[in-house]
């Protein structure tokens, strides 16, 4: 029987099943079925989702990836994916580089493994305004029995944080899934509910689009800060507490001058390689 080489990461909990694209020409399906075939904790190995490394990025970067959430929808950016993707692929010898440049559908972004294992990944330019959702300071969105004050921030996927001080994760739970499908939101969005524990550590959780609630999101964690510091509520650089564990954003912008490059960094690590049988 024909068997397929996986290797499961984790960044923080948030975790993922990665492949070579030669592996995964032998389903013989689109990625989309694979990711959710793979990402089946039931059937499959379990995972928030899917990553495919292409060697060949038409020359604009080192390398690119495919990138699929554990329901088969793509995704143009996972933080705590890249910075599983950055490892993979520098360990197996697929960059050379400690930095190198990654093709995503959020554009190019840069990693970087550091020497204590961690790995640092400039996230690009925050998008505090579009067409559809111009970021004004907090906008009011109502579900069911509360109204909540949101903050808006694109980090080439949609985010909506919510400052509360109430309990994140009973947020979370009870009203993330109609956030993520709310009106205002027409692709859906990422929701984080946020408590406040000092100027530079906060607590989140979050509902992801396409996932449900996850241990970890790396552009949730950086969609954050930036919408802290444009409230005034934290620093430029904060320790980000997520039921998986914790991350550092740095982001050395604000309201005045918000075209600054933000950066995640956090662990990556591996759980198991393994044989998926066909």
């Amino acid at each position: 029987m024909e068997t397929v080489k996986i290797t499961k990461m984790q960044g923080c909990g948030n975790d993922f099943i990665l492949l070579d694209f030669e592996e995964y020409k032998k389903f013989n399906k689109d990625m989309a079925e694979v990711a959710k075939l793979l990402c089946d904790r039931h059937f499959g190995a379990g995972a928030d989702g899917m990553i495919i490394p292409d060697t060949n990025p038409n020359g604009q970067t080192d390398i690119a990836w495919h990138f699929y959430n554990s329901d088969g929808s793509s995704a143009q950016m996972c933080g705590n994916g890249m910075r599983c993707f950055a490892k993979y692929v520098y360990d197996k010898g697929l960059v050379k580089s400690e930095k190198f440049s990654v093709m995503t559908l959020a554009g190019i972004i840069k990693p970087e493994i550091l020497d204590d294992g961690c790995v640092k990944v400039n996230m690009g330019k925050p998008i505090l305004a579009d067409d559809k959702i111009p970021f004004n300071g907090k906008r009011k969105v109502i579900i069911r029995d509360k109204t909540f004050d949101i903050t808006p921030v694109s980090m080439g996927n949609p985010h909506c944080v919510v400052f509360t001080d109430e309990d994140p994760l009973y947020l979370a739970e009870n009203y993330g899934p109609d956030m993520e499908k709310h009106p205002f939101f027409p692709e859906k969005t990422n929701t984080e509910f946020v408590r406040i524990i000092s100027p530079k550590e906060i607590k989140m959780c979050v509902y992801e689009r396409g996932c449900g609630i996850t241990l970890a999101c790396g552009t949730g964690a950086c969609a954050t800060v930036v919408a802290g510091v444009l409230n005034n509520l934290t620093e430029q650089k904060v320790k980000v507490n997520l039921l998986g564990g914790a991350v550092t954003v740095d982001w050395q912008g604000n309201r005045e001058n918000p075209n600054e490059d933000i950066f995640l960094i956090g662990p990556a690590e591996y759980s198991f390689v393994a044989e998926y049988m066909l």
